[in-house]
């Protein structure tokens, strides 16, 4: 049995490690304060960062499950930084 592999798969896992250096933060060092006096935290932008990474691989796999749930997930967090 063949398995084709989805293109793009390096920067899949790249966005996947990503995402769990985002939670991992989040864990650890919830109140870690974001650098240049931007508001939020480091996790909020770590996480905006991996779910919009995973928007993009949503796109070129054109599947779209993973682009409404993280698109959502990106706006909730920039949401959450703006107000």
């Amino acid at each position: 049995m063949v398995v084709e592999q989805k293109p793009y798969q390096m920067f899949a896992w790249i966005a996947t490690a990503c995402l769990i250096a985002a939670a991992t933060v989040a864990s650890l060092f919830p109140s870690e304060p974001m650098y240049f006096n931007l508001p939020g935290n480091l996790h909020h932008y770590a996480f905006t960062v991996a779910n919009f990474m995973w928007v993009a691989i949503g796109i070129l796999w054109k599947e779209k499950s993973l682009i409404v749930l993280n698109a959502g997930l990106t706006v909730i967090y920039v949401a959450g930084l703006m107000f």
